[in-house]
């Protein structure tokens, strides 16, 4: 005999808003969806570097498409996002529907009492890996340590910190060519910081899409290797899945990408070709929770594993855990927690890291919470161009 079932009373969205936080390195933007119901309502993060007014404006063109509607109805919601904004989104329009579908999740677990993790499939893990980068977050730290000193000091203070996996951002602004200098100082730089920080430490290299071409991405990589990198990341330009094919058949380093490939259909073809071992779907910018949830499954079927890219900020980070603790082909979780000193005076996250691992977290929803007040005191500012710096002595503009 079938019981009757309900999902309660309906639940109405009536405002999609936004604030954003400065933060440095990159402005935060911080989605919040409220309902009809007293007290319910959800955060979610849409933040997207040198795109801040692009993107709540994106917010702002959507949100009635969104007003009015069940919030638990997630997937209805993000198709109608999806479609009925007519013109193919890219990563801004992307960007927006993650920050929002992200709240959704949030009202949601909040509605039934459930962290957003039981909702996405439940616990596969007990602890979530994480690693961070030089300067725990500073933007000096992680794209300009060149200098073995400086590199030794920085890498000591993150394992002090007790991570035992780090990325590292060394690689020459260059062209279709490597230059024997270059790479010298590149295998002086690896070996400095393989000595730091010992052994059993993994290092991750980010190649930011600085090599123009295959032959030089493959002698860095060459120069990497004996140094044991858990993977190279990025090592060509997003877009020509035929190069990162080659690359990835090529190096005896596992190669990662996904940072800036926007949801599933950008992922098949890198899948198809075989062009990848890691995934980095961002899951701030791809579309949210249920297209990373998609991106992982196709490439656990590829035998490819999945880590997550998230240099954002705190909401995005609680979001990545969610997803983690859920996903059976989660390798390990990029996280930048206190990059800015006033970090949780702004936003209370679910967040505990023991050692090199977050904890799973039993709060219901995403588990965070924004004091408004605080947020207001850090409002925007263009954040800083730091792509000024890739030019080559020659006045040569190139991927920074």
């Amino acid at each position: 005999m079938l019981l009757p079932t309900s999902d309660g009373p309906p639940i109405r969205v009536t405002s999609v808003e936004t604030t954003v936080v400065n933060a440095e390195l990159r402005n935060w933007i911080l989605v919040k969806v409220r309902t009809d119901q007293d007290g319910l309502y959800g955060w979610g993060e849409a933040s997207l570097n040198w795109k801040t007014r692009a993107v709540t404006g994106a917010i702002e063109d959507l949100a009635p498409l969104v007003i009015g509607r069940d919030p638990r109805d997630i997937e209805q919601i993000v198709r109608v996002l999806t479609k009925h904004s007519y013109y193919r989104l890219g990563i801004i329009g992307a960007t927006a529907i993650s920050g929002i579908e992200h709240a959704l999740w949030d009202i949601f677990g909040k509605s039934v009492g459930l962290p957003v993790w039981r909702l996405l499939g439940g616990r596969v893990r007990d602890s979530v890996r994480v690693y961070t980068h030089l300067g725990l977050g500073d933007m000096s730290s992680v794209y300009d340590t060149a200098d073995a000193g400086r590199l030794r000091e920085k890498a000591a203070a993150v394992i002090e910190q007790g991570y035992d996996a780090l990325k590292v951002v060394f690689i020459p602004y260059g062209n279709h060519l490597t230059v024997a200098a270059e790479r010298r100082h590149v295998d002086k730089l690896m070996a400095t910081l393989r000595d730091t920080v010992g052994p059993d430490v993994d290092i991750m290299v980010d190649f930011h899409g600085r090599t123009a071409s295959v032959a030089a991405a493959l002698q860095y990589i060459e120069v990497l290797a004996p140094y044991e990198p858990l993977f190279c990341e990025e090592p060509v330009q997003p877009g020509d899945t035929e190069a990162l094919r080659q690359v990835a058949e090529r190096s005896r380093v596992p190669i990662a990408t996904g940072e800036r490939l926007v949801g599933l259909g950008e992922f098949l073809p890198v899948f198809a070709a075989k062009a990848v071992h890691v995934a980095q779907p961002d899951l701030n910018h791809t579309g949210g929770l249920l297209e990373g949830k998609r991106i992982a499954a196709i490439a656990d079927t590829e035998l490819v594993g999945v880590a997550p890219h998230n240099p954002n900020g705190p909401i995005a980070g609680a979001a990545a855990l969610h997803f983690d603790v859920s996903t059976p082909n989660f390798v390990i979780q990029e996280e930048m927690s206190g990059a800015v000193s006033w970090y949780d005076d702004v936003v209370r996250t679910p967040m505990t890291r023991v050692g090199s691992h977050w904890q799973v977290p039993d709060e219901p929803g995403l588990g965070v919470e924004v004091d408004e007040r605080e947020a207001a005191k850090h409002p925007f500012k263009p954040e800083v161009p730091h792509s000024s710096s890739a030019v080559l002595a020659d006045g040569t503009v190139v991927d920074w």
